[in-house]
């Protein structure tokens, strides 16, 4: 690899573009899934990309390969400079000069790779037998999985800079359906972490089954106005949906309704958003971004006020203002976008329980979906088929099933009551506690 990039970096010189960068990817991964005690699926590989991109008469060309030998390297040298020659992008684009130090982080747990698979084929048949033996009314399991790797980034460029970073992570997750005389519910839940320990089957196989019994005798409410709390995941799953308004590249295209707005209150004063590459044991922690720059914590929204956008070195140059570090590759092979990192609403101090005693009654969000179809990530409308549970004076009523939730995401920011103390990221990069969000509008019977 060493030759490789070498050679290459001097065969883009030659051919004279003023800069040049190699963004290299390498995975090894295991996966492995099982339906009623059945391996339904079963992946084991290892993977190797290389994504080049370079400044050609001031336009970014890119190339990508898998290949790594000298044909390769003519290939990505032509496949840059015809790249750059068909940008109409007049925007000024970069290379970061990797002069600022990166923060020292500790992403591995090599002990994940020295796990045979037979014991985490083991792990995960466990846990569809805790789930079956929750409750007698547990019906069936499935997609039930246990997947573990390690993926390395190394980005070189001809500025000098050569930095890289390697993580490992596991995760367990299934589904499980419970019946109840002509009803049916499902129930999903999983986790996610760098230590094999966290898989904990028994406590993963009841969760699971656990959501699925509690929804048994679910039916829809009357069509009205209610006092809605979204439980943490379905609050993570909305600003997953919207978190694309924080994004100085939506906004600088016209696709987020936040333009203009640093430093106005855009929300109410409990809420605050923050991104953190650096938090320990986020799933999208890391000690620099896509360009190299080293990662900082920014706080997005601080007690309703807009403080910045998340920017890359492209975005950032075209405001007048410094990267956020919020430069994004969804591959090797693909341009740099941008993108949040460890994305949360910052929890409040109190439970949920002693949230909902104060509120009296409403409803609990538990699960939205719908979202690429019920959710506009522009005007920030949405209205999402819903689950959840009716509640009165702190105390858990009649599972609800078939209702639709409908709001606006702006709206919401600026309406919301209170989080509560239960921070949760939800098998990714998002993160919220649970929120009040005051009353909304929900479609039922």
């Amino acid at each position: 690899m060493e030759l490789f990039l070498k050679k290459l970096m001097e065969e883009a010189r030659s051919a004279g573009l003023e800069a040049c960068e190699a963004y290299v990817v390498e995975r090894d991964s295991f996966r492995v899934m099982t339906t009623e005690g059945e391996i339904v699926e079963y992946k084991s590989n290892a993977a190797r990309g290389l994504g080049f991109r370079g400044l050609l008469n001031g336009r970014m060309g890119y190339a990508s390969t898998e290949a790594f030998d000298e044909e390769a390297i003519a290939q990505l040298v032509k496949g840059v400079k015809e790249s750059a020659e068909l940008c109409e992008d007049d925007d000024s684009v970069f290379l970061y000069d990797g002069q600022d130090a990166v923060p020292e982080m500790n992403l591995r747990n090599e002990a994940l790779s020295a796990i045979p698979a037979e014991e985490k084929i083991a792990r995960v048949l466990e846990m569809e037998k805790h789930i079956k033996a929750y409750d007698s009314r547990v019906d069936k399991t499935s997609h039930n999985t246990i997947q573990t790797g390690s993926h390395t980034i190394r980005i070189v460029n001809s500025y000098g800079m050569d930095r890289s970073f390697t993580e490992d992570m596991c995760l367990m997750y299934g589904q499980a359906t419970a019946r109840e005389g002509d009803h049916i519910a499902t129930g999903f839940y999983g986790v996610a972490g760098r230590d094999f320990a966290q898989l904990d089957a028994k406590a993963i196989g009841d969760e699971i089954a656990r959501r699925a019994v509690c929804q048994l005798g679910a039916s829809a409410v009357p069509t009205g106005h209610y006092r809605v709390v979204f439980l943490n995941e379905a609050m993570a799953d909305l600003l997953s949906t919207f978190s694309g308004i924080f994004s100085a590249q939506n906004a600088q295209k016209g696709m987020s309704l936040l333009k203009g707005r640093i430093g106005e209150t855009v929300a109410a004063p409990c809420v605050t958003i923050v991104d953190d590459p650096l938090l320990k044991d986020g799933l999208e922690s890391r000690p620099f971004d896509a360009e190299g720059v080293p990662s900082q914590t920014h706080t997005v929204i601080e007690d309703g006020v807009f403080k910045t956008f998340l920017h890359n070195l492209k975005t950032a140059h075209k405001d007048g203002v410094k990267t956020t570090g919020n430069a994004s590759k969804a591959g090797y092979a693909s341009s740099v976008q941008v993108a949040p990192s460890n994305f949360y609403l910052k929890a409040g101090k109190r439970s949920l329980e002693e949230m909902l005693r104060d509120i009296g009654e409403g409803i609990v969000i538990t699960e939205v979906s719908g979202l690429h179809a019920g959710a506009n990530p522009v005007s920030g409308d949405f209205s999402l088929l819903s689950k959840g549970y009716l509640f009165k004076d702190g105390q858990r009523g009649q599972a609800v099933e078939q209702i639709t939730v409908a709001g606006n995401f702006y709206e919401l920011m600026k309406n919301a009551r209170e989080m509560a103390n239960d921070l949760l990221f939800p098998l990714g990069a998002f993160g919220c506690p649970s929120v009040d969000a005051g009353e909304l509008s929900i479609s039922g019977k």
